[in-house]
């Protein structure tokens, strides 16, 4: 093996697992962790085309789903180059069409969308720290809430970890009507572009084994996001038509496939689908923005050679002799041309597109053998120190004689001798117990160990900014001999998943602590100065955990026990423990958390799981906290409804005001069967997802006539499943941007300051709109029946007029029906005591 150097994490480009996806090359031939087929010849035909090309094009924009997969396929696919796409942000600030999830639990799946995407369009995919806050109208904002120089510098290391030749962006750097963080993606860019190949800029990068890199040149995105195309910078045409050599499939039907991927954005079945994407299509208009001018080509000008790479020029000619004799019927017969190539390669200096190159290599070797490698767990879920039991498996087709020679655990600093002959055709096995080391910290997203600063998260560990995820927990590496040379095929440990509606669904292994807590719920309502009782939890990850179980509570807060004892014998066995907790007199938030204490050690995680069927199992750790809200809180009425939506924690912060809740459907909704609740509430977006309500609205209006109370929230002006947003008239069409407000500190005007909204049972005063996270509301109404509907507030971003469609109330009949666009469903989980308040007075309308 070619050495690497020390100052580099052992990830990239040998990427330890297909299921460590991303900088490693996504389409690649072989998935170590999986029980892969063998590759077909045409697929192997098309990574030697691959390796013998060095062409690079990365792709830049600001959140998954904004990158134009048409471009992407067709340089990947088509010309065989590399290509991937730079995401600013995750998407955490987003909404999600089909769960709970939000904020870091969605940008994690979200992350997962692109690299399920990037696995269709043979892309690879990479990132910067930078928070997605939600929308934001200006793009000098969001380069403020980003902390541009930091964010810069991440993208800046990506061009020096990627090396593209030639960089494209999505949209326009020109302000427009897009959203501000695509604009800002295209500024970063551009910057980027000209820092990249500076030795004097961000020399910290250098620590971590990258060196200067510029690129050839950079277009940005003709037009978009309300920019205007220049013609007299230069404009160039890209078509984007073709038919992947090994599917058979169009360029736009697999870009189509890669944007159905993204299913949290635009829900099921097919995601975004249809066409390329943003931009879509079968053509690439790109502006020419910097660097060398190309006016026929992206890579006009640039040597896509291996005559680019000092000694490389025998690198390329050798490769062409492999693709002209390849035989795609009989792949093993390529094995000897393969590994004379290897051993050229391996003269080569180390460096990172050769050390991808020497990876890529391997792979292809790996597919002319037929040979596949696994190793399984019985419980993906491991305690640091705790031996547990591994399956290797190794399979080879071709009888090459191939040999096994041993089994090595990098992290564990030990190997097993295996000594065994591949036979044609013929499974191996051998069982070995092993360890994750003592000490190992439990397994979380890199960007979310720690907690993130003002727009951006914090990473320790600068060898991991960038990358789409973890490194595996504990790397595995079959080591082989095949014709006098050592072929290593990295993997990790995965875990089967039994279940019959996941077929074939495996899981990473993921190292845990000896115990998870739980808290019940994300928020916890007391009202100042009076007691309640906090649970917590406690889920046994190893047999016999006993210790001490404490909760942290800050400056002003009492509670009583000071501590509990816990023991629990057998793994998952689970036991709930109660605190008495009484909060200040002074109103407020704060997180109460919890910890253990097991033989002098201290553990405080708990887990939260991201299980799709379009997506890999993925888990989180972080640690066990309730926001408390003290809160002065009143609330009248006892049993409420909840309708659901596309997803979200409302119903269980109104269980925390007081309030019974029971989950409602279409169905219930008649004046008989709501007939006992107080008021029911519909969850967000009810009205774009819900193929139930439609039909039962004159059900739900009666009830509300009799003197029921509704409270709608918000949906968007797309996709609705019925225009009918209300007993009276009430639109919610229009621009986007212009109807809503994303400054969480705009201020608010109370046009009617004595209607009982803003009175009963809770007068709403200032402090009510405080504190506020990510902003004030979108997807306001933006006309409806001035004569029927009271809108008691007003409030816009900075420099724009006044809205007053956040929060509409209609008297009908006895009852009440409410449509709010306020983000309820951010502030009630983050803890937003006027929030509650307000919520509580919607709920008590109309009632004594």
């Amino acid at each position: 093996m070619p050495p690497s150097s020390p100052n580099l994490l052992r990830i990239p480009p040998s990427c330890h697992s297909a299921l460590f996806v991303g900088a490693c090359l996504v389409g690649g031939l072989i998935s170590p962790g999986s029980a892969a087929e063998t590759p077909s010849g045409a697929a192997i035909l098309k990574s030697l085309r691959e390796f013998r090309e060095m062409g690079r094009v990365l792709h830049v924009a600001a959140h998954p789903d904004d990158e134009f997969t048409q471009q992407i396929t067709y340089l990947s696919r088509g010309r065989h180059y590399q290509a991937a796409y730079l995401s600013i942000t995750r998407g955490d600030g987003g909404q999600n069409e089909i769960g709970r999830e939000f904020d870091a639990e969605l940008g994690l799946a979200r992350t997962q969308e692109l690299l399920e995407a990037r696995k269709v369009d043979g892309g690879r995919q990479f990132f910067t720290r930078a928070l997605d806050f939600g929308f934001s109208k200006d793009y000098l904002e969001t380069l403020q809430v980003w902390d541009r120089e930091q964010i810069l510098g991440d993208v800046v290391r990506v061009i020096r970890m990627f090396r593209p030749d030639v960089i494209t962006t999505a949209f326009s750097p020109v302000p427009g009507t897009t959203h501000g963080h695509h604009t800002a993606s295209a500024v970063l860019a551009l910057e980027a572009f000209k820092l990249a190949g500076d030795a004097q800029a961000y020399p910290e990068h250098f620590v971590d084994g990258l060196t200067p890199w510029k690129p050839t040149r950079i277009f940005t995105g003709a037009g978009r996001g309300g920019g205007t195309a220049d013609p007299s910078r230069g404009l160039l045409r890209l078509y984007l038509d073709g038919t992947d050599e090994v599917s058979g499939e169009s360029f736009s039907a697999i870009a189509s496939r890669s944007r159905g991927r993204h299913i949290t954005q635009f829900g099921f079945p097919s995601g975004l689908g249809g066409g390329g994407g943003r931009g879509g299509g079968a053509v690439a208009m790109l502006q020419f923005a910097d660097g060398e001018p190309a006016s026929r080509d992206v890579m006009e000008g640039v040597d896509t050679s291996w005559a680019r790479v000092s000694g490389g020029a025998e690198i390329g000619r050798l490769a062409e002799s492999v693709i002209a004799d390849f035989n795609p019927a009989t792949p093993a017969a390529s094995i000897p041309a393969v590994l004379a190539l290897r051993a050229r390669l391996a003269a080569l200096p180390a460096g990172l597109i050769v050390d991808e190159k020497r990876a890529a290599l391997d792979r292809i070797l790996q597919a002319c053998l037929g040979l596949t490698v696994q190793a399984r767990v019985v419980h993906a879920g491991v305690v640091p120190g705790e031996p547990f039991g591994i399956s290797l498996l190794a399979t080879a087709q071709a009888d090459a004689g191939a040999r096994w020679v041993a089994t090595r655990y990098p992290t564990a600093e030990r190997s097993m001798p295996i000594g065994l002959p591949l036979a044609s055709g013929a499974e191996a096995e051998r069982a070995d117990t092993v360890a994750v080391p003592p000490g190992t910290p439990v397994s979380q997203p890199y960007w979310l160990r720690e907690q993130p600063g003002p727009g951006m998260f914090r990473v320790a560990d600068s060898r991991l900014i960038g990358l789409p995820e973890n490194p595996p927990a504990f790397p595995v590496e079959f080591i082989f001999e095949v014709g006098g040379q050592t072929l290593v095929v990295p993997t990790e440990p995965v875990q089967m998943i039994e279940r019959p509606d996941r077929p074939d669904k495996l899981r990473r292994l993921d190292v845990v602590a000896p115990v998870t807590l739980r808290f019940p719920s994300l928020v916890s309502v007391f009202q100042p100065g009076t007691r309640r009782e906090v649970s917590i939890e406690i889920e046994a990850n190893r047999a016999n955990s006993a210790g001490s179980l404490l909760l942290d509570v800050p400056a002003g807060w009492s509670l009583s026990p000071a501590s509990l004892p816990f023991r629990l014998a057998a793994v998952g066995a689970r036991q709930t423990f109660t605190f008495q907790v009484t909060p200040p007199a002074s109103i407020g938030r704060a997180d109460l958390s919890a910890h253990v204490d097991i033989d002098g050690q201290r553990y405080h995680t708990t887990r939260a799981a991201i299980d799709y069927d379009h997506l890999p199992y993925q888990i989180l750790q972080p640690p066990a906290q309730v926001r408390a809200v003290n809160v002065d809180l009143a609330v009248r009425g006892r049993r409420i409804g909840y309708l659901p939506g596309a997803g979200d924690d409302v119903a269980a912060c109104i269980e925390q005001m007081g309030y019974t809740v029971t989950t409602l459907s279409g169905a219930d909704l008649s004046p008989g069967k709501l007939k006992d609740f107080d008021a029911v509430v519909i969850g967000v977006r009810a009205f774009n997802e819900r193929r139930d309500l439609s039909a039962h609205l004159p059900g739900l209006f009666a009830w509300v006539e009799a003197g029921g109370t509704v409270i709608a929230q918000y949906n968007r002006p797309n996709g609705l499943a019925t225009p009918q947003l209300g007993p009276y008239t009430l639109s919610i069409a229009g621009p986007t941007p212009a109807f809503r407000v994303t400054d969480e500190t705009a201020p608010v005007t109370l046009l009617h300051p004595d209607h009982a909204s803003l009175t009963t049972p809770n007068r709403i005063g200032p402090s009510d709109w405080q504190g506020w996270v990510q902003e004030r509301g979108a997807y306001f109404a933006s006309s409806w029946d001035t004569d029927r509907y009271v809108a008691p507030l007003a409030m816009s971003d900075p420099g724009e007029n006044p809205l007053s469609g956040s929060l509409l109330i209609a008297q009908h009949g006895r009852g009440h029906y409410v449509y709010t666009s306020l983000a309820f469903f951010r502030q009630l989980p983050k803890g937003v005591p006027g929030a509650y308040r307000l919520f509580a007075n919607l709920i008590a309308l109309g009632q004594e």
